[in-house]
Parts: structure tokens; C-alpha cells; sequence
């Protein structure tokens, strides 16, 4: 009896972070996510293109014009998967870039597909990135805050791993686009994104996963002030395709 209460009081008491509809203990989340990433890497790229009709493009270019790559030369991008904002920040007139991520699928895919650009891949976590205090002056996280273990935490270590002035910029999907599209996202996210998963990827559960991760995500406001509480200024968001995703920029303060 005694040692039955004890352990529901440990379940009680033991922190936990989303995993689809679910709650599940910290200690869980990264190891599901990276296998859930190592299975569906090979097609990760082509699934972005299907399942947003090319619109990540679009917004991954944007979120480059709002980087000076003269004045901000070097590149964090933490969990970067397959390099594609690393290697639009080369493109743009970046000089190098470090990509982090914890999948190793994820990262092997990265370094074929860019393995003629100044790019470095290492495996790491957002929130225990290795790398010293106050190294970089440029860190970016694109659809990837969603999938950390413990948004504070991450948010932490970008603050840590970041100079004061340094630049961060999060671009992420959002909980609810403007009220005119919420309909139609919704039967997007329930209908059409798992059959794509299934047919394309051969993995339905993982796009199931994506579409609910998104659901309980923060929504802008709420990152805005965990961004602030992190230790971050000049703190503004941009919506982007009527409030289905868009960036946070903000400043170490």
C-alpha cells in the first residue's frame, strides 16, 4: 500500500512535457522524438514541400532577409535537421554555419545533401547545447522549439550560448492561425497531413504527432514573454500566411 502511494506521489510529482495528445515524463520526449525523426529522415524534405505546397520555402527565405549575414557572418542553428536554413544562410553571404540536432538520421542526410558548403553538423540538444558561454552572436531554431523536451530550458541555453546583442530568431508554426483560416486548418491538420504522412513517409503516427505538437504549442504571446523571461529584449514577433506560422526576433539582452 505504502509503496503503491509512493509511486503514484513519484508520477505526480515527476515533470513532464507534451508528446502528441499526451503528457509523458521529460525523461521520454527526446528519445521518442529522434526516433520518430531517424524513421521519417529520408523523406523529411520532400514531406515539408508536399504537406505546406512549397510555403516553408517561402518562409525560410524571409526568415533570412531578416539577417545581416555581413554583419553576423557565423550561424547557430539548432535543431536543423537537414540543413536548410544553414544553407540558405551560406547562400545569402553567411561564412559558416553550425548545425545541432539530435537525430542522427537528420544530420547524415544534412551533410550528403550540403556537403559542399561551409557547414559543420554535430549532434546535441537545444537545450544542453556544447558549446561555451556567450560564443555566438547568431542562433536561429526553425520548427524545432516544439519538439524540445522543456521549452524553458532551451530558451535558457540559446540566452547562455548567446553574447549580449546577439540575435535569435524563432520560426515556428502557431497553436491557431486568424479565426477565417481556423477551419480549414483544422481539417487540414486532421485529414490531409496524416494521409500524407502514411502514403509518402510510411509513417502515419509521426504526422499525427506533428499536427498535435503544433496544437499545444505556446501561442505568440505566451513565447514572447518565456523569451523576455529567458533573458531577451526587443523581443517582436511577425506573422506569417495569416497567422499559420512566423518568427520570433529577439535580442540577448
Amino acid at each position: 500500500m505504502y509503496l503503491a502511494l509512493g509511486t503514484w506521489y513519484l508520477v505526480l510529482t515527476m515533470k513532464t512535457s507534451p508528446f502528441g495528445q499526451a503528457d509523458i515524463p521529460q525523461t521520454d520526449k527526446l528519445p521518442k522524438v529522434t526516433a520518430l525523426f531517424n524513421g521519417v529522415a529520408s523523406r523529411y524534405d520532400l514531406m515539408n514541400d508536399l504537406m505546406s505546397g512549397g510555403l516553408h520555402r517561402v518562409w525560410k527565405n524571409f526568415l533570412l532577409r531578416l539577417i545581416d549575414t555581413a554583419a553576423y557572418p557565423e550561424l547557430l542553428d539548432v535543431a536543423g535537421g537537414t540543413g536548410d536554413i544553414a544553407a540558405r544562410f551560406i547562400q545569402a553571404g553567411g561564412k559558416h554555419a553550425l548545425v545541432v540536432d539530435p537525430t542522427a538520421e537528420m544530420l547524415a542526410v544534412g551533410r550528403a545533401k550540403h556537403a559542399a558548403l561551409p557547414i559543420d553538423w554535430q549532434k546535441g540538444q537545444a537545450e544542453a547545447l556544447p558549446l561555451p558561454d556567450a560564443s555566438q552572436r547568431l542562433y536561429t531554431i526553425s520548427f524545432g522549439l516544439r519538439n524540445v523536451v522543456d521549452i524553458d530550458a532551451a530558451l535558457a541555453e540559446a540566452a547562455r550560448v548567446l553574447r549580449p546583442g546577439g540575435q535569435y530568431f524563432c520560426l515556428e508554426f502557431c497553436p491557431e492561425p486568424w479565426p477565417d483560416l481556423r477551419d480549414i486548418y483544422r481539417f487540414y491538420g486532421d485529414s490531409i497531413i496524416p494521409r500524407l504522412g502514411a502514403v509518402v513517409a510510411d509513417d502515419r503516427a509521426a504526422y499525427e504527432y506533428l499536427i498535435e505538437s503544433i496544437r499545444r504549442f505556446p501561442k505568440p504571446a505566451a513565447l514572447s514573454q518565456l523569451l523576455e523571461k529567458a533573458g531577451f529584449g526587443a523581443v517582436r514577433f511577425i506573422p506569417l500566411a495569416g497567422g499559420i506560422c512566423g518568427i520570433h526576433q529577439a535580442v540577448r539582452l
